[in-house]
């Protein structure tokens, strides 16, 4: 299985132990005023039409307004602190956000106001690809650079992908999806797990397709689960340049015509609920799926189960070890 290189040295080295834990989350805006500064935020730099920007913001408006996915970070945060305090290590979890509040500066120099100096860092993408961790890790270097002398070491723990408790937890929420159909025509149900669709040269580059891979096959195997697939969803970029395909309403259409007539979808490129799961699953590949006479059970995402808590706690142990 490759490996993604490592970013920037970010450790101190020798012999200082660990203070803190840092979960690195993507971030989302919590209320409605929020969210064309996100937007805007998310793709500064980048030649994105206004429109583009519009269409999402609709989106948002369809799911309240808001992205659950600061509230859903903050209680992995919570539960993984407190599992910390029992089991040990006893350490504080604080959370830095790419995109919204609270930021990584601002997480990094509060970290350094509470005495924090070597923290283990959890970028919370299952998968690894230069969107999901170079970028992470980048912002955190120029976060802790912007803090100058005043800015605790991160010291990255290793990738999850196939932890055996992130996919106990994965296998958890799709047997519940499962259980869900109908039992005279449960057998006959077909699976599809979906990521993020990216750059198909950026997946080239990553151990990405790979990762996902392997945690959808570890998955169905603990299911016993025989009808399976893989597909991506929301696709941003532009039309002219290859992405990560098939695309999962493509797929639904190919199921139905196929004589499937029930589908469980899990979004297992996502650790959390937010406007890629809660609008382009439930809204949209749900809206084709009713087109395409198809039932289709969306899968919950991990958020804070509670084999996954204890997977980030063991990631931590691991780092520390």
């Amino acid at each position: 299985m490759p490996q993604i290189p490592p970013g920037p040295p970010f450790t101190k080295g020798g012999s200082e132990p660990h203070d803190a834990v840092l979960l690195i989350a993507f971030g989302g805006p919590t209320a409605p005023d929020e969210v064309r500064p996100f937007l805007e935020n998310v793709v500064r730099g980048r030649p994105i039409p206004p429109e583009r920007l519009e269409v999402v913001a609709h989106h948002y408006e369809r799911i309240g307004g808001r992205s659950p996915l600061s509230d859903l970070t903050f209680r992995q945060a919570h539960a993984l602190a407190t599992l910390l305090q029992a089991e040990g290590p006893a350490l504080p979890v604080y959370v830095g956000m790419r995109n919204w509040t609270p930021t990584l500066p601002k997480t990094l120099q509060r970290m350094w106001a509470d005495g924090i100096r070597h923290a283990v860092g959890i970028i919370m993408a299952a998968q690894q690809n230069e969107a999901g961790w170079y970028r992470y890790q980048r912002d955190v270097s120029a976060a802790r650079a912007s803090l100058g002398a005043g800015a605790p070491d991160v010291d990255y723990a290793d990738e999850w992908h196939a932890h055996p408790l992130f996919i106990a937890a994965v296998t958890d929420t799709t047997a519940a999806a499962l259980a869900q159909v109908p039992a005279a025509r449960r057998a006959a149900a077909h699976l599809v797990f979906t990521a993020h669709s990216i750059p198909t040269a950026m997946a080239a580059a990553s151990p990405y397709v790979e990762q996902i891979t392997e945690a959808a096959r570890l998955v169905a195997a603990q299911l016993e689960q025989a009808h399976w697939s893989i597909a991506y969803q929301s696709r941003s970029g532009s039309p002219q340049q290859p992405w990560l395909e098939p695309d999962i309403c493509d797929v639904i259409r190919r199921l139905a015509g196929e004589g499937v007539r029930d589908l469980v979808v899990m979004p297992i490129g996502f650790v959390c609920d937010h406007v890629e799961v809660l609008y382009d699953l439930d809204i949209e590949a749900r809206q084709v799926a009713e087109q395409a006479g198809i039932a289709l059970v969306r899968a919950a995402t991990v958020n804070d189960h509670p084999a996954f808590i204890q997977m980030l706690a063991d990631v931590v142990r691991r780092r520390i070890a």
